[in-house]
């Protein structure tokens, strides 16, 4: 895809207006006046009007910023100039800006407020999206402009960021058939086509499933479960016109918990299966023959480019370079895993047997016997450890963080003064503490709810750069927290709290970003989770644990001998993460470099797994018919080894700020964090800036260090 597309793709969205008429004259008119494809007004130099949302205004607007991209595009190929950067790539960096406002909206329905109209929509609009943007990428005239450019800066070189942009344009082209013949490039445009509305009807499934099987409870089911999550399960299920029931939902954020929690085996073993089936129940939301025909249309793709397999392809210009060097580091590890789960197995079948239980350990029972190793091994508690886990300090650490490290102050913006998409979002200003530059703003949405999808993530509305007008970064985080009760805390697990630091990395990365193009803001897939994984660290900081980690009631800060405790148990269970992770990335880079002639995706999964020697107690972490990252789209297909790959960099990079004098709170260290790592974004070969970083590549021993493995 053209990288100028990738930000809107990656970000899509769109918006409607009041009282018109159906037909038409409707679409007509709201092309002319429809608030998503005009600039953003307000303050910060515009925001995203999303108080103005609704669904029915969502096709003429995507088409008509269509209209306007592609019209941005022929004034390019027009021109009789001969190609240079200034007449090429310049206007291709600022083409398609209506487009990308459009699909600001369209994102947020698609992700944080999805509903059964928007799917219609968007099923309808997908494979339209797809030939959008087949028509930029084998644009004839506009690649040989940029071919132009490209050879004659091999030959010329430019200015260090007009070269690799120019170097990324180019490879992001070829890559996507511009050199293909006319009938490869129909056959190329087909398949695109074909995929966006499978990848739709994927998603959509799994969201349907989430939201079909609902596990609700009698008083009497509950024993086990937290106060916390029994009060938050009967307002979910009061929500969904269950009153006097307790609604176990089916996303992670319910599921982890439940499993956690309680001693009703049987229910342990329905919520379970709920979760692992999405996508794979034999009804009309199942997702295996949609599998079949993706992994078929991806090899018949790459194979019109040349290449043996849709891994070779998508991997060669990641820091992997290749399916064997993403393997490798895999297998490096897997053992490791695999012996530690023996270890945990073995402490939890002997914790059941002394318990009289007469049962082996299952998939349902594995959360619930690590949580009473844990307590037994550690005297750690996990749901004592909550209590000093409530998301309003949490969110203050972060602040706090990123103003020790990026030098950032974040102040709350009056309600109402921006517009959000749900009640629930909370804004805030981001600026320099020195200065008071005003440098973005940060939106949060953080519950759970019908329409959103599940897990956690960051996305940018407006992102920065020079060419752009220097305009402040418009970042988000939508996380799935259970809403609590009125007047109840929000108290989240150490693991939710992990994810919450890390996904305000990518935030961070966002609003240090300081490049002079937007395909600078660009990402390489094993790379760009580093920056996230590494935020994950300051958490467990002891400027954070003694000024944010407080009782929920009592505002004590959390005692040293329990934060003693989850040091000490921080290796704990890592057999298990490790494991269901792994099996997912592995199984991801097998799909994808096995003849898909020859896959079943229900008995290749099975099978592969039995050759991997998978213990029977775990499940990977995204089975396939729900992954998601995978068959959703195109970002981490073949990519998921990456959060591995970025975990190498982490450690070492941790090990890094551990030695400093500083420690995690050196000056010198964190300025150079922000100069290579955070604010170059894709301006710089994530190799070399690794490298002016750390002063060398990074190893994995410091990975295998942190999850309390051996070291070879």
């Amino acid at each position: 895809m053209n990288p100028r597309l990738k930000k809107g793709l990656s970000v899509f969205a769109l918006v409607s207006i009041i009282g018109y008429t159906h037909g038409q004259e409707k679409e007509k008119k709201s092309m002319n006046t429809n608030p998503l494809l005009s600039e953003w007004t307000g303050p910060y130099e515009g925001v995203p009007a999303f108080d103005e949302m609704q669904v029915d205004l969502i096709k003429p607007a995507i088409r008509k910023g269509m209209e306007l991209h592609l019209a941005d595009i022929d004034k390019i190929t027009a021109n009789k100039d001969k190609p240079t950067f200034e007449n090429t790539i310049i206007p291709m960096e600022k083409a398609g800006q209506e487009l990308d406002r459009a699909f600001t909206y369209y994102g947020i329905y698609s992700s944080n407020v999805s509903s059964p109209e928007f799917r219609e929509v968007q099923k309808e609009l997908a494979p339209e999206i797809s030939e959008f943007s087949s028509k930029i990428s084998q644009n004839k005239e506009l690649f040989k402009r940029i071919k132009t450019v490209y050879e004659n800066s091999q030959k010329e070189p430019l200015p260090a960021a007009k070269q690799r942009v120019v170097d990324l344009i180019y490879e992001d082209f070829a890559m996507q058939g511009a050199d293909l013949n006319e009938e490869d490039k129909k056959r190329y445009a087909a398949i695109n086509k074909e995929l966006s509305g499978l990848y739709t009807k994927f998603s959509n499934n799994v969201l349907a499933d989430e939201e079909n099987y609902v596990t609700y409870l009698e008083k009497d089911q509950l024993d086990g479960l937290p106060e916390s999550y029994i009060k938050s399960a009967a307002q979910a299920a009061a929500d969904r016109g269950k009153e006097g029931k307790y609604a176990v939902t089916n996303t992670r954020s319910s599921m982890d918990p439940f499993l956690t929690y309680s001693t009703e085996r049987e229910l342990r073993e329905k919520v379970w299966n709920n979760y692992y089936s999405r996508g794979d129940n034999a009804d009309e939301y199942d997702n295996n023959e949609i599998i079949k025909k993706i992994l078929k249309l991806r090899d018949e793709r790459v194979e019109l480019l040349g290449y043996e397999n849709y891994a070779q392809w998508r991997l060669q210009n990641r820091m992997a370079k290749n399916p064997e060097n993403a393997m490798d580091l895999m297998m490096k590890v897997w053992p490791a895993a695999l012996a530690r789960v023996k270890e945990e197995v073995s402490d939890m079948q002997k914790l059941a047997d002394a318990e009289g239980k007469d049962i082996s350990i299952k998939p349902w029972d594995y959360r619930f016997y690590a949580e009473k190793v844990r307590k037994q091994k550690y005297d750690l508690d996990s749901e004592e450890v909550k209590q000093y886990l409530e998301l309003g300090n949490l969110t203050q650490a972060l602040f706090f963080t990123a103003g020790e490290l990026f030098n950032f102050e974040f102040t709350p913006v009056e309600e109402g003064s921006v517009p959000v998409f749900h009640e629930d979002v909370k804004v805030w200003q981001v600026s320099d503490k020195d200065s008071g530059e005003i440098v973005g703003l940060w939106y949060l949405d953080p519950y759970a709810r019908q329409g959103k999808r599940s897990g956690a993530w960051a996305t940018t509305y407006r992102s920065y750069s020079e060419l752009m007008g220097e305009k402040p970064v418009l970042s988000s985080n939508n996380s799935n927290f259970i809403e609590p009760a009125p007047g109840e805390p929000v108290l989240v697990s150490w693991d939710d709290a992990t994810t919450f630091f890390h996904e305000f990395g990518h935030a961070l990365h966002f609003l240090s970003a300081d490049i002079e193009y937007p395909t600078l803001n660009s990402g390489v897939r094993d790379y760009t989770e580093f920056q996230s994984q590494l935020l994950e660290r300051w958490l467990s900081t002891d400027k954070v644990i003694n000024q944010f980690l407080r009782h929920h009631e009592t505002n004590e800060v959390i005692p040293q001998d329990l934060v003693k405790k989850i040091q000490k148990a921080s290796t704990f269970n890592q057999g298990f993460a490790t494991t269901e992770f792994l099996a997912s990335a592995i199984m991801d880079m097998k799909y994808h470099t096995t003849d898909p002639d020859k896959i079943e995706p229900d008995t290749f999964e099975r099978e592969t797994l039995k050759e991997l020697n998978m213990p029977e107690e775990i499940v990977m972490r995204h089975r396939t018919p729900h992954f998601g990252h995978v068959f959703s789209g195109e970002g981490y297909a073949t990519g998921y080894y990456g959060y591995l790959w970025a975990d190498v960099l982490t450690s070492d990079a941790a090990e890094a700020f551990s030695d400093a004098p500083g420690g995690f709170y050196d000056k010198e260290l964190a300025r150079k964090l922000v100069k290579y790592l955070f604010a170059p974004r894709n301006a710089m070969d994530p190799a070399e800036a690794y490298k002016k970083f750390r002063g060398r590549e990074a190893k994995i021993d410091a990975l295998m260090r942190d999850r309390g493995f051996p070291v070879d």
